[in-house]
């Protein structure tokens, strides 16, 4: 395959060369951003799956580093967290700041004498800021004999003075929640669940304490990511809204949403180290991550978005807002977007037979949909065309889209309905225009 340098964006973070996956590890530390991620050192398809890491200091341009948590022929390291360990609880910091503690899950090859097949809970941590990562010398740290138990996301719960995790048991469809005063010896307070539809794999768990807009109270927010189940098809993320006392989790009866209502929108957590909560998604589908055609790397994170919570006629609803620099990068799109039933925003690039284009449209009852089937020449989403419909109020609908060569994330109601999915046009400038239901053009992009 050739090298694809039209493909890769300004603003998404992409590997240099190798595969990725969903982020690990989120943090603000010392005036950086720390971005871990799921990582194949050695390729571009999922396998050998390490901890990658690359720092920022705005969330839009980003330094890769060293792998930080390399795999091994008996294990490899998935998902997890890292934490500033402050007060240093673990014991394993060498000097008055205490270290940077990351917990992953060891999936544990058929090679591994002790637990082949199996996945637990582990630690690395770091003494130099997270240059530099050593494994634990006892690890794991927790396990439960299972084959699906993974992705611990760990926060400080300052109510109890203790730490909190959330892990899933995957096929199960189970959060469970763990306590522990040191990081090192964890403890099962509550289970939540099981959750959805059977056939469901929940991964990616996160309890995230969220502002409530013109109030002075928060609410939790516990974001999980499912595969199959998505809304558009393949993978996909929903989020319930509820309470937490520090060791268990309940639910508003309203019940589940969307995280996001696109395809490409997964394993989104938030960062650690922020007031406000902050969170990152894997901007790909496990339906066809392996085979988008982009080389020498392979996916991409989406933009890091702001979250608030909006009190609705529905219930509460989650707002994101993305992370966008103060002047648009060369290369980039932003377009203030208006549409009311009947109206379709169109993007094309190219001429002629070697072109290319991306409809959003609002259908006569409302809905949108997103049509990327005449956007992918190389045809590696034929089995996910579009977005399945998704509801809006009456009336005109506002919001914005941004276009990173080929990657369209749209926040619609400032941010109360998002839409990320990946294109691959052909190459050359994207022109946008807008038709309304009788098919007159009337609005184009703006450049800021």
């Amino acid at each position: 395959m050739h090298d694809t340098p039209h493909y890769r964006p300004e603003l998404h973070f992409t590997p240099e060369g190798t595969w990725m996956n969903d982020p690990n590890g989120l943090l603000f530390h010392k005036g950086r951003y720390h971005l871990f991620f799921q990582n194949n050192p050695t390729g571009r398809t999922w396998g050998n799956i390490s901890w990658g890491h690359a720092v920022s200091t705005d969330l839009l341009t980003w330094e890769e580093l060293p792998v930080a948590i390399p795999a091994t022929a008996e294990e490899m390291a998935f998902s997890g967290s890292v934490v500033w360990d402050r007060l240093n609880t673990s014991g394993l910091g060498d000097g008055p700041e205490g270290p940077l503690v990351a917990l992953f899950t060891s999936s544990y090859t058929a090679l591994d004498p002790s637990r082949p097949g199996q996945q637990a809970q582990s630690i690395a941590y770091s003494v130099d800021d997270g240059l530099t990562w050593t494994r634990y010398d006892r690890n794991p740290v927790l396990e439960r004999g299972s084959s699906d138990f993974r992705d611990p996301k760990v926060s400080w719960h300052e109510p109890s003075g203790r730490w909190v995790m959330v892990t899933v048991e995957a096929v199960d469809r189970q959060v469970l929640i763990h306590s522990s005063a040191d990081l090192l010896t964890w403890t099962h307070e509550s289970s939540v669940g099981p959750l959805g539809e059977e056939g469901l794999l929940w991964e990616c768990p996160d309890l995230v304490e969220v502002p409530v807009e013109g109030t002075a109270t928060s609410r939790w927010v516990l974001l999980l990511s499912t595969n199959p189940g998505g809304f558009s098809g393949g993978s996909g993320m929903r989020y319930l809204v509820g309470d937490f006392d520090g060791a268990s989790f309940a639910p508003d009866e309203a019940g589940w949403r969307w995280l996001d209502y696109g395809p490409d929108f997964y394993a989104a957590v938030s960062f650690h180290g922020l007031r406000d909560p902050l969170i990152l998604g894997w901007m790909s589908n496990w339906s066809y991550a392996n085979d988008t055609p982009t080389h020498p790397w392979q996916s991409a994170m989406t933009l890091a978005r702001r979250v608030t919570l909006v009190e609705t006629e529905l219930g509460p609803v989650l707002r994101q807002r993305p992370v966008l620099p103060e002047v648009i990068p060369a290369g980039v799109m932003r377009v203030d977007v208006e549409l009311s039933e009947g109206d379709a925003l169109i993007l094309e690039s190219g001429f002629g037979e070697f072109s290319s284009r991306c409809v959003v449209h609002r259908g006569a009852d409302g809905a949108l949909v997103v049509d990327r089937s005449d956007a992918d020449p190389h045809a590696v989403h034929t089995g996910f065309p579009a977005t399945s419909p998704i509801p809006l109020p009456a009336g005109p609908v506002s919001g914005v889209l941004i276009e990173d060569h080929g990657l369209i994330e749209l926040f619609l109601l400032d941010g109360l309905v998002t839409v990320a999915l990946q294109t691959f046009p052909h190459p050359g400038p994207v022109r946008v225009r807008q038709l309304g239901a009788d098919d007159r053009a009337r609005a184009t992009s703006s450049p800021a």
